[in-house]
């Protein structure tokens, strides 16, 4: 990375070109000045816009951001788009996208050379291409289900309906000429298409490439007065494509306006304007291009890329705190990242924490600000996880710390009676209040207490009316598994309490009860794509809840007296969340670090023999450095200590005669190393 702020590498070139003038004679400053002038236009530098919408930036064209298309996607009939897509974060549908946008260029430009070509002769010509209905290539965004046919087409094609349906009957007489038309009023003829391929570096033109191939109709044309088919053909493409529309119609739609952000509007384009020095700029644009990405990929997901306008680039303008939390995170990252031991980098970090510290403390002693204390102290806590090293030396608050004030802050804001009073009638959900709850349930794991606000998420699983708090937007889950683990953590704290084991087995027995319930539906578990290869987030959703379910089931499991690893039960449980971990995306582009909590209590009983350990293992090659950081990071390194130890007991029969293995805590080893991890 370079430590050049970007506006410096444009002035050390702009001086290098002054100080070659100056050393020229007259004569030749007079003859480059003509020349120059000429050419001043082609090769004035400029700055290249980063608002542009997604389809120019991938064909890499000029866009003159027009609104709501803009004049190059509306002249070209394509599928204009300012939010960042789904298809922008994969290399591969990327790939896919840029040759369905190709294949939409060449059918517009062989349609305008076909109608040319019927107007300019005297002799009768067969349908332009523009005539063609569209296929399944035509349909680039998958969120579009109710695309009609190319601007250019004269008739209407509808992909919604069954193929058996009236609509693919045969055609109108009156909208087409017949046949015999076409057979007798027609001579074969031959079409050239010339394809021009140019390549760009900087907006500069360099390589240009052309073909021409033929599209000739010479060929024996059926008999005369033979009846045609009706179209389509009734066959597998047929069924394919419908299928294809079938099965998109039933994915959701997205709401982009699910979460109050509390921070005012969405930004309207990525660029920040915030004064900083020339080592802070670089932070932050480190933080923005490398880290943003990865704060929240599953909510990036649901909420189609908005995440970053929506959120994150609102509340680092209107948030001081915030943008201090967020500095320190990005040098972090850069530390982690890069595998650098600098001293400037650590001062970079213990200043910008300090900072963020004194603001809080500032803003809490005048009692004002107080979704922005929210805001930038639930950061704090939630980046942290996301990108910090597990074992940074350098100094800092236990997370639990910053969470009372966090609990604080949500009571005095009132935002447990806001989401559960039914006179409220809430259009959008409070984003902190999801978020806290969120830490709040696996931060309760971690240390075996009762969540602070378990009372809430009971309310809230009894209700029959909004039962939602968000999570599953946010993380994945479905709300009412993560209350039932709040109730899990509830009781494990009554069991260090010292309740009785038949009553302890009572409640774990009607909390398994309660799981069950949560299977109503289609809970199947598949790839999370649909059948043109885009992201499908409601199965992913699915997928998700399903891994948090039966690490509940085993969390659950382990609360029994006399609970070993070993035992039959526990032993199909690893092997079915094994089995469902293996249909969520993996790789620095999938989901495994948003499922640390699942990995860690499914993982911490699994045995020298199961098939997760050998998957988990095959995961962390797959993230290959990012698995070294934020909770992913710890659950690796806790997992890895936890079989060490398991592995080096030597099982011994217990009282009934059988041989079992005991069960080592995974938070008796975590406080025996003095971590104090978040590990969500």
């Amino acid at each position: 990375m370079s430590t050049i702020p970007p506006n410096s590498h444009e002035s050390f070139m702009m001086a290098a070109t002054v100080n070659m003038a100056m050393a020229q004679t007259p004569k030749v400053k007079a003859v480059r000045a003509n020349s120059n002038a000429s050419s001043k236009a082609k090769t004035q530098m400029h700055r290249r816009s980063r608002t542009g919408c997604y389809t120019c930036r991938l064909r890499r064209k000029k866009c003159d951001e027009g609104t709501p298309t803009c004049t190059a996607c509306k002249h070209l009939g394509l599928h204009c788009e300012y939010k960042r897509p789904t298809w922008w974060s994969n290399n591969d549908s990327r790939r896919q996208q840029k040759d369905e946008i190709k294949m939409i260029i060449k059918r517009k430009k062989l349609s305008e050379k076909a109608s040319h070509t019927i107007q300019t002769t005297t002799i009768s010509s067969p349908p332009g291409l523009s005539h063609s209905l569209p296929t399944s290539a035509t349909f680039s965004d998958p969120l579009d289900r109710t695309r009609s046919a190319s601007i250019d087409s004269h008739f209407a094609f509808n992909f919604n309906s069954s193929p058996n349906g009236p609509e693919f009957g045969a055609y109108n007489p009156q909208m087409l000429p017949t046949h015999s038309d076409f057979m007798f009023n027609m001579s074969p003829y031959d079409i050239d298409i010339k394809t021009e391929r140019q390549m760009f570096v900087d907006d500069v033109p360099t390589l240009r490439e052309s073909t021409v191939s033929t599209f000739s109709t010479y060929q024996t044309p059926p008999p005369t007065g033979a009846i045609l088919p009706s179209y389509p053909i009734d066959g597998e493409w047929t069924e394919q494509i419908f299928q294809e529309r079938r099965e998109s119609l039933n994915e959701e739609a997205l709401n982009m306006n699910f979460f109050d952000f509390a921070h005012g509007p969405a930004m309207t384009s990525r660029q920040i304007d915030i004064e900083l020095d020339e080592n802070d700029q670089r932070l932050l644009e480190h933080f923005v291009q490398f880290v943003l990405p990865t704060i929240f990929p599953i909510l990036e997901t649901n909420q189609h890329g908005s995440v970053g306008s929506d959120l994150i680039l609102p509340a680092l303008q209107n948030n001081e705190g915030y943008l201090h939390c967020c500095l320190m995170i990005a040098a972090q990252h850069y530390k982690a990242t890069m595998n650098i031991q600098s001293e400037e980098l650590d001062n970079d970090i213990m200043r910008h924490r300090h900072a963020t510290i004194l603001y809080l403390c500032d803003a809490l002693n005048r009692d004002e600000d107080h979704q922005q204390i929210l805001e930038a102290t639930l950061s704090l806590i939630f980046f942290q996880c996301c990108v910090g090293r597990f074992d940074d030396s350098l100094p800092d608050i236990p997370w639990h710390q910053h969470f009372q004030a966090v609990s604080s802050l949500v009571s005095k804001l009132d935002l447990p009676r806001i989401v559960t009073d039914p006179s409220e009638q809430l259009s959008q959900t409070p984003f902190n209040m999801t978020l806290t709850a969120w830490i709040d349930i696996c931060g309760a794991t971690m240390q075996g207490r009762a969540p602070s606000f378990a009372h809430i998420y009971r309310e809230k699983h009894l209700s029959t009316t909004n039962s939602s708090l968000g999570l599953r937007e946010l993380m994945g889950c479905e709300d009412r598994v993560m209350y039932l683990i709040s109730e899990i953590a509830c009781l494990e704290n009554l069991k260090r309490e010292g309740m009785d084991d038949i009553t302890l087995c009572t409640h774990v027995h009607s909390l398994g009860e309660q799981i069950n319930l949560t299977e109503n539906g289609d809970c199947s578990v598949k790839m999370p794509f649909n059948a043109n290869g885009s992201l499908s987030p409601k199965q992913l959703s699915k997928n998700i809840t399903s891994a948090f379910r039966l690490a509940a089931r085993i969390y659950l499991c382990s609360l029994v007296p006399g609970f070993s690893p070993t035992q039959a039960s526990c032993i199909g449980l690893v092997e079915k969340l094994t089995t469902v971990l293996q249909h969520i995306p993996s790789g620095l582009h999938g989901f495994d670090r948003s499922l640390s909590w699942v990995y860690l209590i499914g993982g911490s009983v699994s045995g020298a023999t199961s098939t997760f350990r050998h998957f988990f293992n095959d995961r962390i090659n797959q993230l290959g450095d990012a698995s070294s950081f934020g909770s992913f990071g710890g659950v690796v390194t806790l997992l890895h200590e936890v079989w060490q130890q398991t592995d080096s007991f030597l099982p011994s029969p217990n009282a009934t005669g059988s041989t079992e293995a005991p069960y080592i805590s995974w938070r008796d080893v975590m406080q025996m190393r003095g971590s104090d991890y978040l590990l969500i």
